[in-house]
């Protein structure tokens, strides 16, 4: 298993469809405007020059601002702000694309860029606001120990990279398309003013990870979580062609859904959503959007916490530590405790009985919450973390019987139902096994928690995790 550790209404829909293969289109594109822009004369020399322009955008340098149009030159400590429908392209010196999404803004702190020696460049972004996507020319790929995307909590350092950030004032939220970028927050060793990757509490996020990289305020690390979107490289070209036509009608109205169409290319659902979107009418109220409960824990519960509970996972040396939530170390584990079953090949749980080997009598049926959990999704692609939004375990102790179901989900499996049933014997302990599914737990003996290893598989890979429940 090898996964590296990392919800605010911002990220939603948006996030889950937004990052993910995004053409930058080129200068193809013609999009009206309403005036001819203000020119801003400037002394230093231009670092870059917008490309397209989508909707309404604005350059602010200094205390002058100007619409933004195609050729508009950009130099360094200027600000690109986009309205609701505005959606700006930006070509750099060293051929370094940015795309500046609606309601966004994002600030060219420092652009220096050395064509001579690209290794002295020095290129700072602040994203203030919104969304991003940067795709690294020369400059950054060149020295990449002195390139910076500053968000309002966090730093961003890349390794030669195409990738998109997403920024609130208390939340920021990442996506690789290709090669690595490195996330870490601000402290006082992770300055704003300093350039390249911090390494304090950073966690680093590659194309290959499956993943997305979060950071919110009240957290001391970014984190890692499942990428719920499909990658649908097949449908670019076509809905790319889609948008270009669209572009041919009336552009004030075209705009925001043209703009939309141009990057998000995975999704017909959101397609069709953004093409209700127009300058001239506002946005249609939606429903609330259900909170979804995640039982995976953002971070490793501390093993004194866990060392509190009847019932502990154990786990072998040979496991990667960083993506564990609910285990300890398989000597922790073992202290005062007895070993119950395996937990497939990585883990043990054990049980807290001081040699007694039969349940309490007289438990009856007992109905049991879920606590915490884990689980990972196997395939020829790696690795990745699993979101358990929800389970049930009902336990018969007159019968001698129990039955559970989980629910799971990923970007690339969808949602996933785990469901057994079998048999308990008094010891406590339970298993069943199919062609797809396998289960093994144990209670505790006065019946009031419980916890199992399960494994489903699936038809191209196989899903492995644990669980820990409460009595109602």
């Amino acid at each position: 298993m090898t996964q590296k550790p990392i919800k605010s209404s911002l990220y939603n829909a948006l996030m889950t469809t937004l990052l993910v293969a995004m053409p930058l289109v080129g200068e193809s594109v013609a999009v009206a405007q309403e005036s001819a822009p203000l020119v801003i004369e400037s002394s230093q020399p231009a670092v870059g020059e917008v490309s397209l322009v989508l909707g309404k955008a604005w350059l602010i340098s200094g205390s002058r601002q100007q619409a933004v149009a195609p050729g508009t030159e950009i130099h360094a400590t200027d600000r690109i702000v986009t309205e609701a429908n505005g959606h700006v392209h930006i070509r750099f010196v060293d051929q370094a694309l940015v795309s500046v999404r609606p309601d966004s803004r994002l600030e060219i702190v420092q652009y220096d860029y050395n064509a001579d020696q690209p290794t002295n460049s020095a290129i700072k972004l602040n994203l203030e606001e919104g969304i991003t996507r940067s795709i690294s020319g020369h400059g950054a790929s060149s020295a990449r120990d002195r390139f910076r995307l500053n968000t309002p909590i966090a730093a961003i350092g890349v390794r030669g990279t195409d990738f998109v950030v997403s920024a609130t004032p208390r939340a920021v939220r990442a996506l690789v398309n290709e090669g690595v970028i490195v996330m870490a927050p601000f402290s006082s060793d992770c300055s704003a003013d300093s350039f390249g990757p911090c390494l304090v509490n950073a966690v680093e996020l590659t194309d290959s990870s499956l993943q997305v990289i979060e950071m919110e305020g009240s957290s001391t690390a970014p984190r890692l979580l499942p990428a719920v979107v499909e990658r649908g490289p097949g449908m670019m070209e076509e809905e790319v062609q889609v948008a270009m036509n669209d572009a041919q009608g009336n552009a004030d109205d075209k705009n925001a859904g043209t703009g939309i169409y141009l990057e998000n290319v995975t999704s017909q659902r959101v397609k069709d959503e953004a093409a209700n979107v127009t300058q001239t009418k506002p946005p249609r109220p939606e429903p609330p959007t259900p909170q979804l409960v995640d039982f995976t824990p953002d971070a490793a519960i501390a093993g004194t916490e866990l060392a509190e509970r009847n019932l502990i996972w154990g786990r072998y040396a040979n496991v990667d530590v960083a993506q564990e939530r609910i285990t300890v170390p398989r000597q922790e584990a073992l202290e005062g405790r007895d070993i119950t079953i395996p937990g497939g090949s990585d883990y043990l749980l054990f049980r807290d009985g001081n040699g007694v080997t039969r349940v309490d009598s007289g438990l009856g049926a007992i109905s049991f919450d879920l606590a915490s959990a884990q689980a990972f999704y196997h395939s020829d692609s790696g690795v990745a973390a699993m979101a358990v939004r929800g389970g049930s375990l009902d336990i018969n102790f007159d019968s001698n019987r129990f039955s559970t179901g989980l629910d799971l989900n990923h970007g690339l499996t969808g949602d996933v139902q785990f469901n057994a049933g079998g048999q308990i014997t008094s010891a406590g302990f339970f298993h069943t096994r199919s062609d797809t599914e396998r289960l093994a737990g144990a209670v505790s003996l006065d019946g009031k928690e419980a916890g199992y290893f399960f494994e489903k598989q699936l038809e191209n890979g196989n899903i492995q995790g644990l669980t820990l429940w409460d009595s109602r």
